[in-house]
């Protein structure tokens, strides 16, 4: 195995972790074998090159997987590669359900990880759709005519911000879902905020949120 500095974050997750713990042990031990940073980011293990994201490990109720966050570029000769929902454009996913799965296909999960590897190290980017392209949610624009305010803030907000509320908007399928969504978001949206961008102020990685706010006592 190449030398590596095992991160103590991730050490801490995979120690209390109990979904999936047998398979994340795998999946890490297959990508530390290619010497890149271990970090904790988005509460789950994520490897990284000259500080740019190659790849994270994270698991579901149903499945565990790999997740690569310039996946659309792979060229994906085996078809494992999953998009999580029409509006992820850059990241894909591999999906395992059983440890044997992960043995199985181990040769394969390598040469994923190499070329994402070489990607990045070729400085290649996923081209974004612009927001323009994009459609806004029938139930963001009826908001921005009841509260006019709210529609100054939203076109205030960066592009990417902009983009964020957007893909989580529009992901619910029912019409009262996607208005929860937007009530339970306007005040941040009021207040410059992004979808992920802290709100309690404890941070570390402002303006990120990092999960802070989950230690707060009422």
């Amino acid at each position: 195995m190449t030398n590596h500095i095992m991160n103590p974050k991730v050490e801490e997750f995979m120690t209390k972790t109990t979904m999936w713990k047998e398979e994340f042990e795998l999946l890490r031990k297959i990508v530390l074998d290619f010497g890149l940073t271990e970090e904790f980011k988005w509460m789950h293990p994520c490897y990284t090159l000259n500080g740019k994201n190659i790849v994270l490990i994270h698991g579901f109720k149903e499945y565990c997987a790999f997740l690569f966050h310039k996946g659309a570029l792979l060229k994906d000769p085996n078809s494992i590669l999953i998009q999580q929902t029409e509006n992820v454009q850059s990241a894909r996913q591999i999906r395992f359900t059983n440890y044997a799965e992960i043995q199985k296909l181990e040769p394969v999960l390598k040469s994923y990880i190499q070329e994402a590897i070489d990607i990045e190290k070729a400085g290649l980017e996923v081209k974004l759709k612009d927001k323009t392209e994009y459609i806004i949610p029938k139930e963001l624009l009826e908001k921005f005519e009841e509260n006019p305010s709210l529609k100054t803030a939203f076109e205030g907000l960066t592009p990417g911000r902009q983009k964020g509320y957007i893909h989580y908007f529009s992901q619910a399928k029912q019409p009262k879902t996607r208005i929860s969504r937007i009530e339970k978001y306007t005040q941040q949206i009021l207040d410059g905020k992004g979808l992920k961008d802290c709100t309690c102020g404890l941070s570390n990685k402002q303006p990120n949120c990092d999960g802070s706010h989950k230690n707060i006592r009422v």
